[in-house]
């Protein structure tokens, strides 16, 4: 099973989600929506930043859900 990272930076207010390698990261592209696309070499995308990310609660807390679908 892949493995998903998820890092919240509470003092730079990122929010990164890592679906590969962080080390293999070789580029990043911001999109216009402050949200930054890391790719590796090959151009496929291994994670995504969320600029300007603040927790909805005071608290700092992050509460990830995950959800899996077997197949038939």
């Amino acid at each position: 099973m892949d493995k998903v990272k998820v890092i919240h930076d509470t003092a730079g207010h990122t929010l990164a989600i890592w679906l590969g390698d962080p080390t293999a990261e070789y580029v990043c592209e911001e999109t216009s929506d402050e949200v930054v696309i890391m790719k590796d070499r090959t151009g496929d995308v291994i994670g995504f930043e969320l600029l300007h990310y603040h927790p909805r609660s005071e608290s700092n807390e992050l509460a990830v859900e995950t959800l899996v679908k077997t197949s038939a």
